[in-house]
């Protein structure tokens, strides 16, 4: 039987400092704070809900983050 994988380690972040922040501005601090891979949404979007380790996500609304989740 194969292993099963151990999904990376995640940056230490607290998600709560990116909501208010200028989309831009939010995406470069994730990236010097480790996160792999950044995603911005609109509100709404249809999104595929499988997890990806050093994924973040945000959710923007007129230019600023108004929801930050990992995964």
């Amino acid at each position: 039987m194969a292993p099963i994988p151990t999904p990376g380690a995640e940056p230490q972040d607290n998600l709560e400092t990116y909501v208010g922040l200028e989309a831009h501005s939010a995406e470069q601090r994730a990236r010097e704070h480790g996160w792999s891979t950044v995603r911005t949404l609109p509100p709404g979007a249809i999104i595929t809900m499988e997890y990806l380790a050093g994924r973040l996500n945000f959710e923007v609304t007129d230019g600023a983050v108004t929801r930050c989740w990992k995964g």
